[in-house]
């Protein structure tokens, strides 16, 4: 009678074990579902959600750390002989530290808000001073330039006792000075930031569909740019770039819009790094966004120029002019990364280096969060030869000059990637815990107890025989 209620004890432990197993396997695609449903409901712009917190607050703070490419030659320079560079910073700033403002949500699944601009300087992240002074390109005389007749230019210049370079502080630089030049025009690469606003953006809520959630809708009240005078160019492609759709795949590019560059842009899967003990993804921006038409004939509508250009030919600059009042700016990475080689010969002093230059996003590939970017991006002018103008007279050839590059960089901090990790990956590594041990306790409960029946039934076999 023993024998048999341990056979049978037995054959209970095996179908307990049997059904734990099961039961592990069946919170395999359930516990999946669980996930995806969680991850789906918490990546939905709406109050209430972990989307919503982090994107309507302040965030972790913005920097922007500036170099400036500080000219040793001036006067060489306007006689013709090639500029010699040195680079000077970083000069920083903390940004966009400001919760957005006038958040409203609209009836397409979408919502618009005010995303306010601010620039502290930080002296401790800086080389020096604001008052530091930089040896550059008289920005005036590069913008009228391009914007006035030369014979009005030449007269402007003559009166004005204006030179092809001038010193300027750090901060006129950035954030604005009243040009004599131009008659009191406020001059500056970077628009005052205090107290202004990145215009109207309408995103995509992800509600009703989260492929779509913060993708653009609308920028400063349109559905394109209008810029390129082109359907393609001018298409608003991607969100901002603060978060994508959940669930990335590494073979998929992401796509995001950018008005630092008044185009939108795309970044592939580099590899996969370890971010505060969070696994990311790291995406970086494809060789051909800057490749020249002829490499790329989908940038031939970004091609305005053709003799600053070189007929279209010169690959690693973007010129801005459609969409900063005809001034003659171009973007570019910085020490034109990924650009022609002419571009660095005509000047001395430049390394471009991919690790300090390139442009790249660490996205966590569950909920589709950037946790991790650096937007690097290099501000240049172009000037070159008049036949009028005796500043330019010694001037042979039409030259992009490095003025400043920029790297917009943010990081979470310790407190938010624990909360990360414990708030969502924590409970996503618990069900994927819980599953393994079901599965694992349950067949080996399952195996074991079969093995003692086949030993207890053997023994049975062998008293009986004996």
């Amino acid at each position: 009678m023993g024998c048999c209620n341990r056979r049978c004890g037995l054959i209970a432990g095996a179908v307990f074990g049997a059904v734990v197993t099961i039961l592990g396997g069946i919170l395999i695609p359930v516990g999946d579902m669980i996930i995806e449903e969680t991850v789906k409901k918490e990546a939905v712009i709406e109050p209430g959600t972990i989307a919503y917190d982090n994107w309507a607050a302040a965030g972790v703070k913005v920097y922007r750390q500036f170099w400036f490419f500080d000219v040793q030659n001036p006067s060489e320079v306007e006689q013709g002989a090639k500029p010699v560079l040195v680079e000077k910073g970083p000069y920083t700033y903390g940004t966009r530290f400001l919760a957005k403002e006038n958040v409203t949500f609209l009836l397409n699944d979408t919502v618009s808000f005010l995303l306010p601009q601010g620039a502290i300087f930080e002296p401790s992240m800086s080389v020096g001073p604001e008052a530091d002074n930089i040896s550059c390109l008289n920005l005036g005389v590069a913008g009228a330039y391009s914007l006035l007749p030369h014979n009005v230019l030449e007269l402007l210049i003559s009166a004005n006792k204006a030179s092809l370079f001038q010193n300027r502080t750090v901060r006129e630089l950035l954030w604005g000075y009243k040009d004599p030049l131009l008659f009191g025009m406020q001059m500056g690469l970077f628009s005052p930031y205090n107290g202004t606003y990145d215009g109207y953006y309408n995103v995509f809520t992800g509600k009703d569909d989260i492929t779509k959630v913060s993708k653009i809708d609308m920028y400063r009240g349109n559905s394109n740019l209008g810029f390129w005078n082109d359907s393609y160019c001018d298409m608003i492609n991607g969100t901002d770039a603060s978060s994508f759709a959940p669930f990335l795949d590494k073979e998929t590019p992401l796509y995001f819009f950018s008005s630092d560059i008044c185009r939108s842009v795309s970044a592939s899967y580099e590899q996969t790094v370890d971010l505060k003990g969070i696994d990311v993804y790291r995406y970086s921006l494809l060789p051909s966004t800057l490749a020249s038409p002829v490499v790329n004939p989908d940038n031939r509508c970004f091609c305005k120029n053709m003799q600053t250009t070189k007929n279209c030919t010169l690959a690693g600059v973007l010129e801005l002019s459609v969409c900063q009042q005809g001034a003659p700016v171009y973007i570019s990475l910085p020490h034109f990364l990924l650009g022609s080689d002419i571009l660095r010969e005509s000047v001395v002093g430049l390394n471009p280096h991919p690790e300090n230059h390139k442009t790249f996003l660490d996205v966590e590939p569950i909920t589709g969060f950037t946790l991790n970017f650096a937007k690097r991006i290099q501000v240049n002018m172009m000037y070159g030869p008049s036949d009028v103008v005796k500043l330019f007279k010694n001037i042979s050839d039409y030259m992009i000059l490095p003025v400043v590059w920029m790297n917009e960089t943010a990081t979470l901090d310790d407190e938010t990637a624990d909360m990360f990790k414990n708030e969502l990956l924590g409970r996503i590594n618990m069900l994927d815990i819980i599953q393994k041990v079901l599965l694992g306790a349950g067949a080996a409960i399952f195996v074991l107890c079969l093995i003692f029946y086949c030993f207890a039934r053997r023994s049975h076999k062998r008293s009986k025989t004996v």
